[in-house]
């Protein structure tokens, strides 16, 4: 149970913990509002080029700094999945893609997040030259069988399952 909320946003009262749907929750006493935890959506791409190479970005920030990586990142509020995938792969990489198919819907448990729902795509490339944005230190296309060590259990399973 998340331990940094302790008062309800709507009337500041102080929360308490009630069993609700099988789960221990913290509710608001006054007005019942109910701190549900939910898992944050991302989107990863997998994206390869015409040497049937896989695209991967190396992490300038946290959670897995410095290690390599499917494209990937948060979906803004106002986005579709497939929008945030479109912009996510731009900004990391410099590549305007555009959705080929959804490849699966994974959990992940990264150290600083509690749960990150992720959405996986393949893309296709459209155009840009490959060269790394803010959040990334690195963009290189790597041959399926010569991949960096992933961190992430749902792109190593993206791969595994596009690659079958």
């Amino acid at each position: 149970m998340n331990g940094k909320i302790k008062y309800c946003p709507i009337c500041s009262i102080l929360l308490e913990k009630r069993n609700m749907e099988e789960r221990l929750r913290l509710v608001c006493p006054k007005c019942e509002w109910v701190n549900y935890e939910n898992p944050i959506p991302a989107v990863v791409m997998f994206l390869k080029n015409q040497n049937n190479e896989i695209l991967l970005i190396k992490r300038n920030v946290e959670p897995e700094k410095g290690k390599w990586a499917l494209p990937s990142g948060f979906i803004e509020v106002d986005e579709t999945t497939e929008d945030a995938a479109i912009r996510e792969l731009k900004e990391e990489t410099n590549i305007k893609g555009g959705i080929k198919k959804l490849i699966g819907v994974y959990i992940e448990h990264p150290a600083i997040y509690k749960s990150v729902l992720v959405i996986g795509y393949e893309v296709e490339f459209i155009s840009g030259s490959l060269l790394a944005g803010s959040d990334c230190s690195g963009a290189k296309f790597f041959s399926s069988d010569e991949l960096p060590p992933i961190p992430f259990s749902s792109h190593r399973k993206i791969i595994k399952d596009r690659l079958k």
